[in-house]
């Protein structure tokens, strides 16, 4: 899928904070790769990182909130291409997903048992208990799980957390760079690295019957229809991964 190399009307260019017409600024030609696909991009080099976010988002979807840009490291969205040293025809790399992944990989809790949280009334059903997590648990706890340990808090191992499933019942593991301020979830198919400073919270609760075990939610988006469930999540391992996405657990 090619990038047209005319510049959008002013009334869609959202992100163009300069009086200069696109047309006359100093342009750089290069691909934007995302998963398998691979988009021409012709961009005005004194435009910043945030500015291309938006660009890329009518491109492939990706809201520039959920965008992380990769190009000799994280790119950060005050700098210009011409800050980064954009070569003509090199490859920008996205992470990060579609609102339409999102809802896949995690669905909005039923309304009942958000009223039923926020009210001050009967304790709502347990979320290991509601159709579409229950589907999910009842085929049991995966064979490599992590043993799960009640009554203790341990802060996270030095290897990824593994032998976790996602609602489709494929294994995830969770890697957590430091370094890099990014926890990456991985699955047969991709691996995710998300920022953790994008991420908006984390919810979790034991797994009825299981108690060693949690089912965990990183909420990625605003709202609750951007959480991506995981389940059979050591106990002993929650406080620690809230306490260091979040920062601001108390153990």
């Amino acid at each position: 899928m090619a990038e047209s190399s005319s510049s959008p009307s002013g009334s869609n260019d959202t992100s163009a904070t300069n009086d200069v017409n696109d047309a006359e600024l100093e342009k750089i030609d290069f691909k934007v790769v995302w998963k398998k696909s691979t988009y021409d991009v012709s961009f005005p080099l004194d435009h910043r990182i945030d500015q291309l976010k938006e660009h890329i988002n009518t491109l492939c979807g990706i809201p520039p909130a959920m965008m992380k840009l990769m190009y000799k490291g994280m790119l950060k969205d005050d700098s210009t291409l011409r800050d980064i040293k954009l070569t003509k025809g090199a490859k920008m790399m996205v992470m990060g997903s579609t609102i339409q992944d999102v809802l896949t990989v995690a669905p909005p809790l039923p309304e009942t048992t958000k009223s039923s949280t926020a009210s001050s009334g009967p304790a709502a059903e347990p979320l290991s208990q509601q159709k579409e997590h229950k589907k999910v648990i009842e085929r049991g706890v995966p064979e490599d799980a992590m043993p799960g340990i009640l009554g203790i808090k341990e802060g996270l191992p030095a290897q990824p957390l593994s032998g976790m499933v996602n609602k489709h019942g494929s294994k995830v593991r969770l890697t957590f760079k430091l370094e890099d301020d990014q926890v990456w979830l991985g699955t047969k198919e991709r691996t995710e690295k998300i920022m953790m400073g994008s991420i908006k919270n984390i919810v979790s609760e034991p797994i009825k019957g299981h108690e060693r075990y949690h089912m965990l939610a990183i909420q990625l988006g605003p709202t609750e229809m951007s959480r991506y469930w995981i389940y059979w999540v050591p106990a002993q391992y929650v406080d620690a991964i809230k306490d260091t996405i979040l920062g601001k657990w108390t153990y």
